[in-house]
């Protein structure tokens, strides 16, 4: 089956309920200012990964990244889409979500690299020059999201002025669950260009056609 990700802005007003999402789509909530609260403790949690139906804003409401995986053709998004790209599962039948921020020191690097699986990234803050294969380099800024598939290589370039952090959902395979995806087109790469600092959110596996997994 074809499968899309995309990924939609909402903005909560303090105490709403985020609307769970429709059958056969996964989801993975991200909280860019305010807080997400999930039932039935009510803790506070930056972001909040498939399986979770029961959400609301924080007590200051809540901008909010939605990411969603659901079959083509999609459906209407509501809120406001930023991207959507179809994405590639074909290769193995089990996957999960993974949602982490990455933060760079100003001009630091992220050498020609690959990833286990497709994504989307959005910018936080900061700049970052992205290259992806032979295209041109595009300057990404906060608010902008770019797709990444994993199989062509990325070569990424902070900005010198103001560190720089995006957020990004990621389909992987869930042999890799609490491990990097990360493949550099240069082994040495490994020891380069750093330092970069990852904070993994959610790391969830799925069901394609069904409901997501227990963890």
């Amino acid at each position: 089956m074809a499968y899309s990700l995309r990924l939609i802005e909402d903005r909560l007003a303090p105490g709403a309920a985020v609307p769970p999402p429709r059958a056969g789509v996964h989801r993975v909530l991200y909280a860019v200012s305010g807080a997400l609260r999930s039932a039935p403790n009510g803790e506070s949690f930056p972001a909040v990964g498939p399986g979770v139906d029961s959400v609301t804003a924080g007590t200051d409401g809540a901008r909010v990244y939605r990411f969603e995986l659901l079959r083509q053709p999609t459906s209407q998004a509501g809120g406001r889409l930023l991207l959507e790209h179809p994405i590639d599962l074909a290769a193995t039948p089990a996957w999960l979500m993974r949602c982490d921020r990455v933060d760079f020191d100003p001009g630091s690097v992220a050498p020609p690299h690959r990833h286990r699986g497709g994504g989307i990234r959005c910018l936080l803050r900061g700049g970052l020059e992205v290259t992806v294969g032979a295209g041109a380099p595009r300057l990404m800024r906060p608010g902008d999201a770019w797709f990444e598939s994993g199989r062509d290589p990325v070569l990424a370039v902070s900005s010198r002025e103001a560190e720089t952090s995006f957020i990004r959902v990621s389909v992987l395979p869930q042999e890799i669950r609490g491990r990097s995806s990360i493949l550099y087109v240069d082994p040495a790469g490994a020891s380069r260009g750093r330092p970069r600092r990852y904070t993994v959110h959610v790391d969830e596996p799925i069901a394609l056609g069904g409901a997501a997994c227990a963890s």
